[in-house]
């Protein structure tokens, strides 16, 4: 299957998320015991709704999307390069309605990768599209369609090789395959904290562009291919 892969062919996709309320005291009145009910099985019995909160991001019920980070590769005097740009807003109407827009002038070949994105990325994406009243384009729908018309590509389902009980993280493929990683003082649990007390979305699109430099060197070591030098990484603004 991957010897078939055509990387012309592929976008990288990894997106942030954040609650969509700073705090839990914020949450309508309503939302909190939604909230409560949604969160009570994943709690240990000394944690309360309340402090469970932080973590509210990774729901697309109680969460945004406040970046999504794209990479494309392309050959160029007959070497790999990668292509990455980011949407980064407070709105994610807009956000979203821009990303679904790049995709409506894509190649019907095209094919979406994210780690772990058959399980968290494109299900939040149609979740959080459906919420913002915008259509879901073709590529991430799933209904109808049958296994080999779904044009996705999860380096997780990869890495498993069937074991569905296996978790691996993107950070410990990079580590074990010893690829070189962007520099980033930031890492998944701290976005929160960047996007509401410092409102800071570039720096949480350098995080999640990070992140797509990471996914596409793991990406070619599953190819049999070498990874992309620095010189060759280009961040479109």
């Amino acid at each position: 299957m991957l010897k078939d892969i055509k990387l012309n062919n592929i976008f990288l996709i990894d997106i942030e998320t954040v609650p969509q309320y700073e705090n839990f005291d914020n949450l309508p009145t309503h939302f909190k015991t939604l909230w409560e009910q949604k969160s009570q099985h994943q709690r240990t019995s000394e944690q309360s709704a309340a402090e469970f909160y932080e973590r509210a991001g990774i729901w697309a019920e109680f969460g945004k999307i406040v970046c999504i980070s794209i990479g494309f590769f392309h050959l160029e005097d007959h070497q790999i390069h990668l292509r990455v740009r980011s949407f980064a807003a407070h709105d994610e109407k807009f956000l979203l309605s821009q990303f679904i827009e790049l995709l409506a002038h894509q190649s019907p070949n095209l094919q979406l990768c994210a780690h772990n994105g058959k399980e968290f990325d494109f299900p939040y994406l149609c979740r959080r599209m459906l919420i913002n009243g915008l259509q879901i384009p073709h590529i991430l729908q799933l209904s109808g369609k049958k296994p080999w018309e779904i044009n996705h590509l999860d380096t997780l389902e990869l890495w498993k090789f069937g074991d569905h009980k296996h978790f691996t993280s993107l950070n410990l493929l990079a580590a074990i395959f010893d690829l070189p990683t962007p520099k980033n003082d930031l890492d998944g649990s701290k976005v929160k904290q960047v996007y509401y007390e410092e409102q800071n979305l570039n720096r949480i699109a350098r995080y999640c562009e990070s992140d797509v430099i990471t996914l596409a060197q793991v990406l070619l070591r599953f190819k049999g291919l070498p990874i992309i030098p620095p010189e060759n990484i280009t961040l479109v603004e």
